[in-house]
């Protein structure tokens, strides 16, 4: 089914960090915040840019033009309406344009190529595309997204690979001081290598790729979509979830979620009926969780929802990516911030295990909360100067 947003994107980028970075002072961001997207995928496409999200100030759903102007949509309908075109030209084989990003703004960037992306609006949503779902009219265009939130605290900018990966791009931000951060590229030829690694994978992992009629590989969808769509095991990861399960019923789990705080932990033990209940420094019990399913964990939700609240989420988040990175009933101390350790066994998440594999700094956003650990390709400033989004070679 296509996404229906009708709310706030959640600010993943903004506040799902295990640790809390110290105040300092700095200088206000900027009410429009240059950025420029280069087009140095070697392709020929014409490429089409869309700035879409949510204004923070107004909780307005909308989109915004090169020159950082956001406007609201219009409303939609039942069924859902076509928006209007925001497309913004993009820079052709080898150029950058630079567009403008206003402040207290949260959403995506956009980039399709060679045809432009078909939106639609509810009375009180927006549809993302979902080119997952057979009948999503997105599905043969050749796109991705990177995903920001911009407000008074500055800039978080990520790629994104939670849903699908497709286009292999970098994020970067300059400070004020001038100091300039980048992550997101891949090794060399990696996207085909992420594509052949995915292929080659026993099991379910080939049925993710997705082609075009003209052969053209568009895009991996991650295991929790393919879930959704039926072209991947829904008990693929049941085995492992009910053996980590199991193992705390007769040891403690420790879960220390925030690195700022070492100090700060909660111990879990599985009851007989395969609920495990955590407990805090005191012994009161603050938190349970019913075994999940492969689903939930895939998708960091269901049983493994987690909220917004100072215990339960940080906890949930912490047992979902032990999970995905097949650490949680080996390693008694979660969560595990040795990259060494991650995805070394045969049932692990071996999407998310590819992706950070082919990543220059090992930096990728896998799953949900593959910000655990701070492992999710992510650049932030509290006082940028400008930003950037590269489409590097394929």
């Amino acid at each position: 089914m296509p996404a229906l947003l009708a709310a706030a994107p959640a600010p993943v980028t903004a506040a799902s960090g295990t640790g809390t970075a110290g105040t300092q002072a700095r200088t206000a961001p900027p009410s429009l915040l240059p950025l420029t997207v280069t087009n140095r995928s070697g392709r020929g496409e014409q490429i089409h840019i869309y700035v879409l999200g949510t204004n923070l100030t107004t909780g307005r759903l909308g989109y915004a033009d090169a020159n950082g102007v956001f406007a609201p949509w219009p409303a939609g309908s039942i069924p859902p309406s076509p928006a209007p075109d925001v497309a913004i030209p993009g820079p052709a084989k080898g150029a950058a344009k630079t567009l403008r990003l206003p402040l207290n703004m949260s959403g995506r960037v956009y980039v399709s190529f060679g045809a432009k992306l078909k939106f639609s609006l509810t009375p009180d949503g927006f549809v993302q595309p979902a080119p997952w779902a057979p009948g999503d009219p997105n599905r043969d265009i050749l796109f991705d997204w990177t995903e920001f939130t911009y407000n008074g605290s500055g800039l978080w900018l990520n790629t994104s690979m939670v849903d699908m990966f497709s286009v292999p791009q970098a994020v970067e931000v300059t400070g004020g001081d001038g100091t300039r951060r980048r992550t997101g590229d891949l090794v060399a030829n990696g996207r085909e290598r992420i594509f052949d690694a995915v292929k080659n994978q026993p099991g379910d992992w080939a049925k993710l790729i997705h082609r075009r009629a003209d052969g053209t590989r568009l895009r991996v969808i991650s295991p929790h979509k393919g879930i959704d769509t039926g072209v991947f095991s829904p008990t693929y990861m049941d085995g492992y979830i009910r053996s980590a399960w199991e193992t705390y019923r007769s040891r403690t789990l420790t879960v220390v979620p925030f690195e700022n705080e070492p100090g700060r932990k909660f111990l879990g033990r599985t009851d007989a009926s395969g609920v495990m209940h955590f407990t805090d420094a005191s012994g009161a019990r603050v938190a349970s969780f019913p075994r999940p399913s492969t689903k939930d964990v895939f998708g960091c939700d269901g049983r493994l929802h987690a909220p917004n609240d100072p215990v339960v989420g940080p906890i949930a988040r912490t047992l979902c990516a032990a999970l995905h990175r097949s650490t949680l009933g080996y390693l008694h101390t979660q969560p595990t911030r040795d990259p060494a350790q991650f995805y070394t066994r045969t049932v692990t998440d071996h999407y998310s295990r590819k992706l950070h594999a082919h990543s220059v700094d090992g930096k990728a956003y896998g799953f949900a909360f593959d910000d655990v650990g701070h492992f999710e390709s992510l650049v932030h400033d509290g006082s940028p100067k400008s930003a950037g989004i590269t489409l590097t070679p394929f």
